[in-house]
């Protein structure tokens, strides 16, 4: 499989590193047993075991859910690398899934490539939570068509040790329809998490965001773009970031509103948080309207944390570590609170509760 891979003179990849891949990409997984207790969340609905890219079947609980090839194109330069064997979930009209769709992905090393794709029919409805895992590079496309009225509640948790992991969503949501994805980095690898969403039929609504922890000398990029072609949508991008050490947090929001989207209703709001001064934190918010009647508007601040509040916390006798927690934990909540079910949310603030217990 050929590996080119773009470059920071693209303006797309101005903050991308990617250095690390073709060692990656060479490099053979280690194999071996996987502990599954601690991954699943037990949310009742189907469930996928990807091991280093492959299902494994016995782990796995399929019920509405295919497996196979995915016929999915993309000119994405990463998401074109994942093709082939991957996950399907297809909903007629008016069905559900049964509960939230689980998915983990556990990688051992190497490179592994899945493609997926999540085709609803009209007023269909789905909730799907992916969770990264492990070593090496992770590397994921998946498609979304959403029929009118369609609803998609998508929360993915990048927990890797070590390595990258990197998301290429593309989404076309018909009248009416509706797409929330809540992404988590909490873990120690890097990613790149990067969407195209368009916004086709009249009414619909997306949101995307989430919140991307980095220290040491990790890196997190997030790049979305989403497009209003017809009337009277409505979008949210909301993304927290927050830098430790040397850490990088690099988030770029874009609006795209057609000439025939009137009454669009767009909001970006990208915050990033500097635990230390030697961390960096880039914020790129980005609009463009065709239209005359909308309502868009973006916000984009990088701070650290308030040292009045510091104070306060350490006169009522808490530590320096729990008081920095503390308010830490207060500022990426919003980037969490769109998950729907209770348990995922939970699940979610844990492991960002976890990344918080080891500041110092």
């Amino acid at each position: 499989m050929s590996l080119a891979l773009p470059t920071a003179r693209d303006e797309a990849w101005r903050w991308a590193d990617l250095a690390a891949l073709p060692e990656l990409h060479a490099a053979q997984p280690a194999g071996g047993a996987v502990d599954t207790g601690v991954l699943w969340l037990n949310l009742g609905g189907p469930r996928l075991l990807f091991v280093d890219g492959r299902l494994d079947v016995v782990m796995s609980d399929l019920r509405t859910l295919e497996t196979g090839a995915v016929a999915v194109e993309t000119a994405h330069p990463l998401g074109r690398l994942a093709a082939g064997e991957g996950w399907i979930l297809r909903l007629a009209a008016d069905q559900a899934t049964g509960g939230p769709v689980e998915i983990v992905h556990v990688a051992t090393g190497g490179a592994n490539h899945v493609p997926a794709l999540i085709d609803l029919a009209e007023d269909a409805q789905a909730s799907v939570v992916e969770t990264f895992v492990g070593d090496g590079w992770a590397n994921r496309l998946t498609t979304i068509r959403l029929a009118r009225s369609a609803r998609l509640m998508r929360s993915v948790r990048l927990l890797g040790t070590s390595g990258f992991a990197s998301l290429r969503d593309e989404a076309t949501l018909a009248e009416g329809a509706s797409l929330i994805a809540t992404v988590l980095g909490a873990g120690g690898a890097g990613s790149r998490v990067d969407a195209a969403v368009t916004l086709e039929g009249a009414g619909a609504f997306a949101e995307y965001g989430g919140a991307l922890l980095a220290r040491a000398e990790q890196r997190h990029e997030a790049a979305v773009v989403v497009r209003h072609a017809a009337a009277q949508g409505t979008s949210r991008q909301l993304w927290r970031a927050v830098a430790d050490d040397r850490a990088t947090v690099s988030l770029a929001a874009r609006v795209e509103v057609a000439r025939d989207a009137q009454k669009t209703d767009g909001e970006q709001s990208l915050r990033g948080l500097l635990l230390r001064r030697t961390a960096t934190v880039n914020l790129k918010p980005e609009l463009e309207i065709f239209a005359d009647d909308v309502k868009c508007a973006h916000g984009a601040t990088v701070g650290e944390l308030d040292k009045r509040a510091l104070f306060y916390l350490a006169s009522r006798g808490l530590p320096d570590a729990q008081a920095r927690a503390l308010l830490t934990r207060a500022f990426v909540a919003d980037a969490l609170a769109r998950i729907g079910e209770e348990a995922v949310r939970e699940a979610f603030a844990a492991d960002a509760d976890a990344w918080l217990g080891d500041m110092s």
